[in-house]
């Protein structure tokens, strides 16, 4: 089933929102990436690049004590739904610039309906942290921290239902990279799922390179290809001081470069989300950086 993907147009699609987290700032991570020179640095490596702007969140909405501002997170997920779609309909890779986690409930819901007629894609999740609680686990209620359960079907149907019948995806292709900060509900419900979970401790053990292969094996054997969703909190906050949920201990730029380099020659990328730069609390715009560094390696750069 699985297939080589040729990307040769890039749609950017930005998401300027921070109600999913408690932290603000996080909504200029947008401007943070481009300021570092993703899109000329991308047309360089020879990619048509067509940058669709920031999604702008409703200032005003509902909330609910285990679901913060939850209206104004699900309108912009919709909103991101419809954008990321309109790409791939287009044969475009969707890019998307957060902004908090919460985005990626759109994003992913977007991918996994479009190839559902092919069939299902699977996951590449590089975070510190699950993402797997519900309104139920949360021990917190910031929606950035639900958004992984709910595209496999375990989370808020309100995240990813827009009314089009959401092609959930299955856990047999899912994976979460670089975890070192899982809270206890939500690693129990990450078990009962049936998740491949790749925490600092195998990295430690085994190394990025042998994660990866697996990694990049579960999420892309028997699925059409990959879609990653980076939360540079995965990185250790000395390489990437500009993220709200900063944990030390995490992986170094270098591993994380290896593991977008490792995904980029596997041909299996279908479409990606960089969130969590928050330039509020970087140096220098150092983070903001480091996510353009990715993306361009996610995307085939080569050193040489």
């Amino acid at each position: 089933m699985y297939k080589l993907h040729r990307i040769k147009d890039i749609d950017i699609i930005g998401v300027q929102i921070d109600f999913g987290a408690s932290q603000k700032g996080v909504a200029m991570g947008p401007l943070a990436i481009r300021y570092a020179g993703v899109r000329e640095d991308l047309r360089r490596m020879g990619y048509t690049v067509r940058d669709k702007g920031d999604i702008i969140p409703p200032p005003d909405g509902m909330s609910l004590r285990h679901m913060i501002r939850y209206e104004q997170v699900n309108a912009t997920n919709r909103q991101l739904y419809e954008a990321v779609f309109e790409t791939l309909a287009e044969n475009h890779f969707p890019l998307v610039l957060g902004g908090d986690h919460s985005i990626a409930a759109g994003s992913v819901s977007a991918v996994a309906k479009h190839y559902e007629p092919e069939g299902d894609i699977g996951i590449i999740w590089i975070d510190a942290h699950g993402d797997w609680n519900d309104d139920k686990s949360t021990l917190s209620g910031n929606m950035h921290g639900m958004p992984y359960s709910a595209v496999c079907g375990w989370g808020p149907a309100s995240m990813v239902d827009f009314g089009q019948d959401p092609h959930y995806v299955p856990t047999a292709h899912c994976v979460q990279v670089g975890g070192h900060d899982f809270d206890e509900p939500e690693a129990a419900r990450m078990k009962e799922a049936g998740m491949s979970v790749f925490p600092m401790g195998d990295i430690d053990r085994r190394g990025m390179y042998e994660v990866m292969k697996d990694a990049i094996r579960i999420a892309g054997e028997g699925t059409v290809g990959i879609h990653l969703s980076f939360d540079v909190d995965a990185i250790t906050p000395e390489y990437a001081p500009g993220t709200g949920t900063p944990v030390p201990n995490g992986i170094t730029a270098r591993e994380a470069f290896l593991a977008v380099e490792m995904l980029a020659d596997s041909g299996k990328l279908l479409s990606m989300d960089l969130v969590e730069v928050n330039p509020i609390l970087d140096e220098r715009n150092k983070t903001g950086q480091l996510a353009s560094d990715l993306i361009q390696l996610a995307l085939g750069k080569k050193f040489y």
